[in-house]
Parts: C-alpha cells; structure tokens; sequence
C-alpha cells in the first residue's frame, strides 16, 4: 500500500461484500417465491424482498464505486486523501441511511417509486454523504497530479451525483414522473456508470497489464465519447410508451442501437491490453474478473440490452422476463463483476497479502458466471413465450405464469449457483492463512505496488 489514507477503501469493501451478501440472499428468496408464490406472503411479502434485493444491489454498488476511487485516486494523484475523516463520516451516513431505509420497508414505509423507495430523510442522507465524497476526492485530484483516469472517474462520480437530484422530483403526473425517473435509472446505469467503469477498468488494466498509460488513455477517451453519444439520448428507449410524443420511439431506437459499441469497445479494450501487455502479473483472478467483466457487460448491456430496445420489438416485450434476462446480465457483467476485479486486486494489498486464495476466487467467477449465463437464458426463453402467450395470443396473465413455473424452478437452480459463488467469493476475500502473510519491504513487495 503506497499511501496510508487508502486504508479507507479497505472499509468501504467490507461494507460492500456484507450487502452483497445480504442482496444475493434475498434475490435467492424471491426467486423462490416465483416458484411457490404463497412462501412468507404475509410475514414477507415479495414486493418487500424485492426492494431489499434492489436496493442493497445498488447501494453496495456505490459503495464499491466509492472503496475504488479512495484506493485509486492516491495512486494516480501521487497523494494522499484530503480528507480520511470525512470519507469515514461519509461512509457512516451511506450506512446508517441503509440500515435506515431496509427498516422502513419492513414496516411498511417507502416512498413506492421502483429502485427510488427510500424514505425522503435517506435521499437527503445520501446527497449529503454524495456531496461529502465529490469535496473529499475533487481536492485530492486538484491538489495531485491529473490523469485521463482521474479526469473520467470523477465526471462520472459528478454526473451520478447530481442525477440523484431528480429522484427528489414526484410530480402528480405520470408522464413526467416516469421521465424524471428515468433520469435516475437509465442516466445512471447507461451514461454516468459506465463512466464510472471504464475508469476503474483502466486502472486495473494498467496495473494488471504493464501496458503504456498512453495506450490506455486513447482507448478511455473514445470509450466515453461513445458512451455519453449513446446513452443521454438513448434513454429514449424507456419513453415509448410512458406517453411522450411520438418521435422518442424513433430517437430512442436509433440511439439504443448504438449503445452496444462502448460495451464492445470495453471488451475490446480488455483484450488487446492483456494481449499488449507485458507483465506477468501475479493476481490472476484479479485479471480474470476484469476480462470476464467487460465480456459479460457485452453480451448482457449490449447483445440482450439491443435484442429488445427497438420500438417494434419493446412493443410486444416490454416488461416481461426478457427485461430480467437483460437486467440481470446487464448488472452482473458491468458493474457487479468489476467492482469483484477492483475488490480482488485491492484487499491483497490492503491486508499485506499475497494474491490468496486464487483458486476459490476463480472459482466463484465460473460459478457466478455460469449461473448467471443459465440464468438469463433461462428467463429468455420464459420471456419468449409469454411475450407470445400474453401480448400476441393474448392469455390471461396469471395463467400465462402458471405456464412458466419450470423456467422459474430453472432460474431458482442457476440463482442457488449464484448465492454459492458469491459466499465463496466473500470467503476467499477474508479468511485468511498464515502462509500468505507478508511483510512489505523491498526484498519483498506487496504484489500491485
């Protein structure tokens, strides 16, 4: 570890793998409830398992965001963190408005906006803890050296920040409520994340790799230009059928289209950098989850996201289980798997260790991957029939579900594949052996540094 103040991110990782854990568990359960829709309805009813799922994913997901640019940012910068006392106050505030807002569900209390439920006195808590972190890492880097990384990473820490605004906008209209809340979700998850990940994806390459940061940065610049062209406007894919004029089915189809090439030229990236590269770097599972991360985000982001984003198609198949075929790829190839590659990279170097537990580690990626891959398949096929079932034969809904009960059984198995990944994930990041301690120093460095 260069820099003593990147201990903060050792934290924030914790945090992270704790909800994580708690969020694969609970999409366990309501993978369940699919297949036996009366299990724990009156104790636990689904629409609260499944704000705690969502929820937990995309607070963890930050929280991952926020671990990786506390250990990055000093590295790039050349200094420490401005201030370590604030990123752990900010870390208390994200923390205490989870713990804050997971008890409103169970007693019943949420704000009813899909993936924006949380009580109003969380949203300020997480603006509050949002404006803490944009101070604490915007005078770190204009106190440093600046990098094209830096420079990527906080526009979109920035732009994910300050999105979050219009999640405080409720108008009474639907049309605009909708609009403004797809500002939040799709702004997020196809504009200012995707940001967000190429910058880590950068860094991790760089590290992993050995190849020229100039190589690197020409390959980040083009990887945003592309991703911002793409996604501000394709967000038009989401006003359809919300009652927006007309011409977003046009705008929103041929902006959509080209949402695929970041994803594309991410993959690309990843592969001609280890092809590029060389240094034989020891953290292979390190390197494994960033490959396996842009590869996923790929197929999941862009193959599945195109396979019913234009507006003849999203006519017949919006809001079936093809929408959680792509989501759940999506989410696990973009960002739940790179936030894996930056955990497996930083924690051996936060805890003086070597790269440990490689095997159970690349274990998990196969077992999580795998499961997803099943997974999305299996929902694919499901959302397949009952788009024919339902929107073309036209079948009653409920009967359409008791079709599918064998696709949810299947999608239970693969989400199980997942749940044991994830706890062997978490497992080899934290048990720890005698044998891969080490004392740093220059006979013997911290693998990374």
């Amino acid at each position: 570890m260069k820099y003593q103040s990147q201990k903060v991110a050792y934290w924030y990782i914790l945090a992270a793998m704790a909800l994580f854990g708690i969020q694969v568990l609970g999409g366990l359960l309501a993978g369940w409830i699919y297949v036996s829709p009366n299990f724990l309805s009156e104790l636990l009813p689904f629409n609260i398992i499944r704000m705690i799922h969502t929820n937990a994913l995309i607070v963890w997901l930050l929280l991952g965001f926020f671990g990786a640019a506390y250990f990055l940012i000093p590295e790039e910068s050349e200094r420490e963190i401005w201030s370590p006392k604030l990123a752990y106050i900010q870390l208390i505030i994200l923390l205490v408005g989870t713990l804050g807002a997971v008890g409103s569900y169970l007693a019943g209390i949420h704000g009813g906006r899909e993936f924006l439920e949380q009580p109003l006195w969380v949203k300020f808590g997480i603006l509050v803890a949002a404006l803490i972190f944009l101070l604490n890492v915007s005078m770190t880097v204009l106190s440093g050296k600046k990098t094209a990384i830096t420079n990527v990473l906080l526009m979109g820490l920035w732009l994910l920040s300050l999105l979050w605004i219009f999640a405080f906008i409720n108008p009474d209209n639907l049309s605009l409520d909708k609009m403004y809340w797809w500002f939040v979700v799709h702004l997020w998850v196809e504009a200012t994340w995707e940001l967000v990940m190429a910058a880590i994806l950068a860094f991790l390459l760089l590290k992993l790799t050995g190849v020229d940061r100039e190589v690197v940065e020409k390959w980040l610049y083009v990887i945003v230009a592309t991703a911002l062209f793409s996604g501000i406007l394709g967000t038009g894919h989401h006003f359809y059928w919300i009652g927006l004029p007309g011409y977003w089915q046009w705008v929103g189809s041929i902006f959509s289209t080209f949402e695929v090439i970041p994803f594309f030229l991410m993959m690309s990236f990843a592969f001609v950098m280890v092809w590029k590269g060389r240094k034989n770097h020891p953290n292979k599972a390190a390197l494994l989850w960033s490959l396996g991360s842009s590869t996923v985000a790929f197929f999941g982001a862009g193959v599945w996201g195109f396979l019913h984003t234009l507006h003849g198609v999203n006519f017949y198949s919006h809001g079936t289980q093809i929408t959680a075929a792509h989501g759940h790829l999506a989410f696990y190839g973009a960002y739940v798997a790179l936030n894996l590659a930056l955990f497996s990279y930083a924690m051996p170097i936060l805890r003086g260790r070597m790269p440990y537990n490689q095997v159970l580690n690349m274990a998990s990626f196969w077992l999580m991957t795998g499961g997803m891959a099943f997974m999305t398949f299996v929902l694919t096929f499901a959302g397949t029939i009952q788009t024919h079932m339902q929107r073309v034969v036209g079948d009653y809904y409920m009967d359409v579900q008791d079709s599918l009960s064998v696709f949810y059984l299947m999608r239970f198995g693969a989400g199980f594949a997942v749940v044991i990944g994830a706890l062997l994930f978490i497992y080899s990041m934290l048990v720890i052996r005698k044998s891969e301690v080490i004392e740093p120093g220059p006979a013997n460095p911290v693998p990374g540094e």
